[in-house]
């Protein structure tokens, strides 16, 4: 049975609590306590009179797997706990598609499942493993990537430098002007290629406006 960590105010609710984990280990490795004590007394049970085996040594075997019981359900509680940390994050998740094929999904994780002692992140109604998620994306960082290509497009649909007109003033201009008024982290996505094309087509349309002023008042003047 999966276990959903429920969400309520856009936060992961602990719904998985430590007995439900041991229960989640026990399916896994298919012995519990009470099934290595059953053996214990089994052993003690049916050992050589002759030759018993001495109460240390059984101490010191009920004492190893408590230690792994233990061990086995931190390690649960820590899986569940660091995939719970990514629920409403956009993260970055290797797969292998149903050809081979690998490939990465992006998406926002909506929801953990907890199966079979491993967690899995649930993306765009899909379950993926918390082992394949490579990476994580702060939203501030996916805003100014999705800027930065938006700019490269606008940029690269302006006409090459040698067929600039007054006709792309407002293009340019309103470019430059979106640059000017973004803040320092959100420039640094901005390639230095395209920043250097945009000051040249400013600079080109500043000079055409100047001609153009120029010969309206040459103009203005013969007409006198």
């Amino acid at each position: 049975m999966a276990a959903i960590a429920q969400i309520q105010d856009g936060k992961i609710v602990e719904s998985q609590s430590a007995s439900s984990l041991a229960q989640s280990v026990k399916s896994s490795s298919g012995m519990d306590k009470d099934a290595f004590l059953g053996l214990l007394v089994a052993q003690m049970k049916y050992q050589d009179p002759l030759q018993p085996t001495s109460n240390t040594e059984f101490v010191a075997q009920y004492a190893q797997f408590s230690s792994l019981e233990q061990m086995q359900n931190m390690s649960a509680t820590l899986e569940l706990t660091r995939a719970s940390s990514l629920v409403g994050q956009t993260v970055s998740v290797n797969t292998t598609d149903s050809y081979g094929k690998a490939t990465t999904i992006e998406g926002k994780v909506d929801y953990v499942v907890y199966e079979n002692n491993k967690a899995y992140v649930s993306i765009q109604e899909s379950l993926f493993a918390l082992d394949d998620v490579y990476g994580v994306a702060d939203q501030a960082y996916l805003d100014a990537t999705k800027l930065a290509t938006e700019f490269n497009k606008a940029v690269s649909e302006l006409p090459s430098y040698a067929n600039i007109s007054l006709d792309d003033a407002e293009a340019v201009i309103a470019l430059a002007t979106l640059y000017n008024g973004l803040s320092e982290y959100e420039q640094s996505f901005i390639s230095s290629a395209d920043v250097s094309t945009l000051e040249e087509y400013v600079k080109r349309i500043e000079a055409l406006q100047k001609d153009y002023e120029d010969n309206n008042n040459a103009d203005d003047k013969g007409t006198v």
